[in-house]
């Protein structure tokens, strides 16, 4: 018997990148937990099994696992990932975009370009590629929403931060351009999200030094994040940048 207490997202299907990262996981479970079906993506298999049994043992709605690795996969393989949701669900609702990759922090004139392609590949390219696959599924249903995450790197360039700076400010352009395409003729809303500063393994790649007892929590960020992609409300919008650390973010 099923656990959930708020059906909020009850019948609602969910495709959420980065499905093992803190992010990501925390976020598929708190859309599990409020009756959605989540379709756990991301690179490796086992982290992604944890949180699948972690769904199923919660007693929420049986997710669906769907391995690929963003650093090498194709506009083929996403179109059969959504042909598996349509397959499995017959219908996708949102789709959160969770997954990055670091690359590492160097200056512009010494950055590996293989590094450097692979960095936009996984946080720009693969997103874009995965979210073309999906637009006939979520144009379809009556209420969608995608949600892009981005960083404030991606508002202002900073020292060493080129290629995820790059593939950020990119995430956002395309976020505003797709909102801007959808507006007519379709129910999708497209937003970006920028959590801030939350307790995750790419944080502390990026700022090995740091106590990461001094951060929050990806826990705090899901209230704001179950708001962008669930169903629209009086306050929903689309096109917009929203910074979780705004008071005014969801105003």
């Amino acid at each position: 018997m099923s656990t959930t207490r708020d059906a909020l997202f009850a019948s609602r299907v969910i495709l959420v990148t980065g499905a093992s990262g803190a992010i990501g996981g925390a976020v598929a479970k708190a859309l599990a937990a409020q009756g959605a079906s989540v379709v756990l993506m991301g690179r490796s298999l086992i982290p992604l099994e944890k949180i699948y049994d972690a769904i199923v043992a919660a007693g929420h709605p049986q997710p669906a696992i769907c391995p690929l690795d963003f650093a090498t996969t194709t506009l083929e393989d996403f179109q059969q990932a959504a042909r598996m949701i349509r397959q499995e669900f017959g219908r996708l609702d949102g789709l959160l975009h969770a997954a990055a990759t670091l690359g590492s922090l160097t200056p512009v004139e010494h950055f590996d370009a293989e590094l450097w392609s692979r960095v936009l590949q996984v946080n720009l390219t693969a997103p874009l590629l995965l979210t073309r696959a999906c637009l006939p599924l979520l144009k379809a249903a009556p209420d969608a929403a995608i949600l892009f995450s981005t960083s404030e790197v991606g508002q202002r360039g900073r020292a060493y931060w080129g290629a995820y700076g790059a593939a950020q400010a990119g995430i956002e352009n395309l976020s505003q351009t797709l909102a801007d395409e959808l507006e007519t003729n379709t129910a999708v809303r497209v937003n970006s999200i920028d959590p801030g500063p939350v307790r995750s393994r790419l944080r502390a790649l990026a700022y090995p030094g740091e106590n990461p007892n001094t951060l929050p929590d990806a826990e705090t960020v899901i209230p704001a994040y179950l708001h962008l992609i669930g169903p629209a409300d009086s306050t929903s919008a689309s096109g917009q940048r929203i910074c979780v650390t705004d008071n005014n973010s969801l105003v």
